[in-house]
């Protein structure tokens, strides 16, 4: 059983695309300078305001577009405790498992606010907003795919495993 992600929300609308998640103009930077630039397109200050744990809240369509591994990468680096959206981009949503960053789906992050308080419990998929006092459905993560979040991501988990 894992214990419950929280942080603080920072919150992003529809179709949010790996070049705006991490710029293309910057790959050839290393992974610390080009999550600089991370979210720069909708959000100039991202980099600077997120802080390690906080959760990006998106719409629908999260991580469309290339299936570059650097999009998530960055978010890693940057520190994210989690993604939600009403859904993912398949590619965007196993990068991210894959690197360790729980991908959570959930209907209604029209309800949440940039700056709100949340929890996300990802063994019962629920999610809790302290700062609205309300609660949302979200969809669980399985045990097996919570063993590869909790040791940081598929390659770490390897490592143990093999």
């Amino acid at each position: 059983m894992s214990k419950p992600i929280c942080g603080k929300v920072l919150k992003f609308g529809d179709n949010i695309n790996t070049d705006i998640i991490s710029p293309p103009q910057y790959m050839e930077l290393s992974v610390a300078e080009a999550s600089k630039y991370a979210m720069s397109a909708v959000d100039p200050t991202f980099s600077t305001r997120i802080k390690r744990g906080d959760i990006v809240v998106a719409g629908a369509n999260f991580g469309s577009g290339s299936s570059r591994e650097t999009s998530p990468l960055a978010l890693k680096h940057l520190g994210v405790g989690a993604i939600v959206a009403k859904f993912f981009a398949r590619i965007f949503y196993r990068n991210a498992i894959n690197l360790g960053i729980p991908a959570i789906e959930c209907e209604e992050t029209e309800k949440i606010s940039d700056n709100d308080d949340i929890s996300i419990d990802l063994a019962n998929g629920i999610i809790i907003n302290y700062t609205k006092n309300e609660t949302y459905r979200c969809s669980k993560i399985p045990s097996h795919i919570m063993v590869l979040i909790n040791d940081g991501g598929l390659v770490p988990f390897l490592k143990q495993t093999l």
